[in-house]
């Protein structure tokens, strides 16, 4: 399972209609989770290394970033966060 990353510009953001999705905040913090279905989210604000059995994925503004379903990870908050999802 492979978590994948994509670099975005807000206008590119904006024709996917990212904008109108929810919005998750995060402070600095670390944690486990387990993505029970599919996730896709467009990094605003933070940095993030997700840790999972292949490696660590480093996330930064920018990002849209898609989670596969039963992903098993590890969240380290370096930055607090701000992102759609």
């Amino acid at each position: 399972m492979k978590i994948q990353v994509e670099k975005l510009t807000p206008e590119q953001a904006a024709k996917r209609g990212i904008p109108s999705w929810p919005v998750w905040t995060k402070e600095v913090s670390r944690f486990d989770y387990t993505y029970d279905e599919n996730e896709s989210c467009y990094f605003l604000e933070g940095q993030v290394t997700v840790e999972t059995a292949d490696g660590k994925v480093h996330i930064t503004p920018g990002d849209f970033v898609t989670f596969p379903r039963g992903l098993a990870c590890v969240w380290d908050i370096r930055q607090p966060v701000k992102k759609h999802y």
